[in-house]
């Protein structure tokens, strides 16, 4: 094990607890490995909920009985302390319920919710989040849909503008569900510069692609924050 990781430059219980992970040495295979790891890299994951039935079940009964989704999770902590595969965080069942495009808890428990409102903030969010930024009227990404965020459902972009060294400036899409990635070089962090920029290159794009994309022509572009 001391020699692998020297050879990789990794520590040695990082190289363990990689072979412990895929059966240990007598049944590790690193094409397995490989595969195993590529999977677990797959958007969006597999919910928890949507591959245990019984646990499934038990929360939709709660659900019901106007118990919390916090509620819900410190139960099953308590009722199955011994039994990991029976526990899911309060985070899973809220995503659970707001990205329907997973198909595992019913829309109509969401009614069941103390909040009546339909769009699930990140757990980060906060109240008082909303006064710091620089830019006029900015939305915060922290408000983004909850399918957004998951990236459940395809067409959804994300942008970002990449400053170097003098001044030079790449502007970036990324398609959160396939991770399509667009880098476009712009003259200057100016937005319409970046805008001008990005609508030229969206032309060279597949109709398919180009229908997914929001109307550039009215973006906004935060001239006064770029990214490193």
């Amino acid at each position: 094990m001391r020699e692998i990781a020297r050879l990789l430059k990794r520590s040695t219980s990082t190289v363990s607890r990689e072979v412990t992970r895929h059966g240990g040495i007598p049944a590790y295979r690193a094409h397995d490995a490989d595969q195993q790891a590529w999977n677990a890299a797959l958007r969006p994951k597999k919910c928890l909920l949507a591959e245990n039935r019984k646990l499934r079940n038990i929360v939709a009964s709660k659900l019901v009985l106007d118990w919390s989704p916090e509620q819900i999770s410190g139960w099953l902590k308590n009722r199955y302390s011994n039994n990991e595969s029976m526990r899911v965080s309060h985070e899973t069942i809220y995503r659970s319920l707001f990205i329907q495009a997973r198909g595992v808890l019913k829309k109509e428990l969401m009614d069941h919710l103390r909040s009546k409102r339909r769009m699930r903030r990140s757990r980060h969010a906060s109240e008082h989040g909303h006064s710091r930024g620089q830019i006029v009227d900015a939305i915060s990404i922290r408000e983004r849909p909850a399918e957004a965020e998951d990236r459940a459902i395809p067409g959804h972009w994300e942008g970002d503008l990449l400053s170097g060294a003098k001044n030079s400036y790449i502007a970036t899409l990324v398609e959160r569900h396939s991770r399509f990635v667009m880098l476009v070089k712009v003259p200057s962090k100016e937005t319409e510069a970046v805008v001008a920029a990005l609508s030229e290159h969206v032309r060279k794009l597949p109709a398919t692609l180009r229908r997914s994309l929001p109307g550039i022509a009215g973006w906004r572009w935060p001239s006064t924050r770029s990214s490193r």
